[in-house]
């Protein structure tokens, strides 16, 4: 049997490990959030924004950035039916109604003509979803957003590495949002962080994030709010330090990946991989292949076929409208569509260029048996 080739892994160096000794060694009493400081400095200072806190999770700063915007009961949430439900489910905690619009063909990510469509007098934001590393349309949903006064939110857990221009996804919205799962470009592990250049938000995220403790609040342990706690560990920030010491790095050796899949997969006819856009940036977290509809390829043959060759493979997210807890949602045709005939390409960091070809031999010979 051949080696399985995982989809994903962290890359992880006797750096991270320095850095995670120290902190387990050192990181407590006066020092216990040296490493989270630092990494809130230092990823702040590579997405060029003022303010960041770091979280336990992607989820995690969702949650506190929507609930800083005072999103609650009542309210309306637009995002994109394609996603993980970690974009969908604070709106949900908070009481909010996700109204869930259809996605771009070629970018898989929201249509603006679509979500200015879903705006009414209840809509509180736009929660911009970068999925896979493709950027949202950030110029046409910031317009919508202004011209209407909705705050528009960049979940950007899976675009590190993506921009437009010089402009780092997650740097663009009202606050921005990164995942450091284990999955991710760079990781911390599990954890997350919220980012921001508004310095009212900011402050109000603080508040919340520290079980409702305001800084300026000279009584110790006096919340003035009741906040919540979705604290990074310091150990795991000691792993996120060296990660962002690395990060050019650790995005390069995506967009290597992503290129050799090209340079294997580019005399095929029958499929479409990650967009990049003229004057964008892909960081490619999870290259993709979407199969033509005439070629009969399904989500179904291809979860068999990589099984077969002993590949883990992750299918294209399921429309949240498919999902029991959500409505139907028939009208978002691309959505379905997609989901039903794409796979995501494992693509972990030192993945070599035979296990890449073997995945290549995959995808051909589906399309070879059409």
């Amino acid at each position: 049997m051949t080696e399985r080739i995982a989809y994903t892994k962290p890359s992880i160096t006797e750096l991270e490990v320095e850095y995670a000794t120290d902190a387990a060694r050192n990181g407590w009493g006066a020092r216990c959030y040296d490493y989270i400081h630092r990494l809130e400095r230092d990823f702040a200072a590579h997405l060029g924004v003022t303010h960041a806190i770091a979280t336990s999770s992607c989820t995690g700063a969702l949650h506190l950035g929507l609930a800083a915007l005072g999103v609650g009961p009542g309210d309306e949430v637009i995002l994109a039916d394609s996603n993980w439900i970690a974009s969908c489910a604070p709106v949900l905690h908070l009481g909010a109604k996700p109204v869930l619009v259809d996605i771009l063909e070629e970018t898989w990510c929201l249509d603006p003509a679509l979500v200015e469509a879903a705006i009414t007098p209840r809509t509180k934001a736009i929660i911009a979803v970068h999925l896979y590393g493709s950027l949202c349309d950030m110029d046409g949903l910031m317009e919508i957003g202004a011209r209407h006064g909705i705050a528009v939110i960049e979940d950007a857990a899976e675009a590190i590495g993506s921009a437009w221009g010089e402009r780092r996804a997650g740097s663009r919205g009202s606050f921005g949002t990164f995942s450091f799962h284990g999955t991710k470009t760079m990781t911390t592990g599990e954890g997350g962080m919220f980012v921001t250049s508004d310095r009212d938000l900011f402050e109000r995220v603080t508040t919340l994030s520290n079980h409702g403790r305001d800084a300026s609040e000279p009584r110790q342990f006096f919340p003035t709010v009741t906040g919540y706690k979705f604290k990074m560990a310091n150990i795991a920030a000691a792993i996120g330090c060296a990660q962002v010491d690395r990060i050019a790095e650790l995005i390069a050796g995506k967009r290597r990946i992503m290129a050799r899949y090209r340079d294997l997969l580019t005399d095929l006819d029958g499929i479409a991989l990650n967009a990049e856009p003229e004057g964008t940036t892909n960081g490619y977290w999870m290259p993709t292949a979407v199969f033509d509809r005439d070629t009969g390829v399904t989500r179904e043959k291809l979860i068999a076929a990589f099984q077969d060759a002993n590949i883990d493979a992750r299918v294209f997210f399921w429309p949240l409208s498919d999902l029991p807890m959500f409505d139907p949602r028939p009208e978002n045709a691309n959505a379905r569509d997609i989901a039903g005939r794409a796979i995501n390409l494992p693509s972990y960091h030192d993945m070599n260029e035979l296990a890449q070809a073997r995945v290549a031999d995959v995808i051909a010979g589906l399309l070879k048996a059409r």
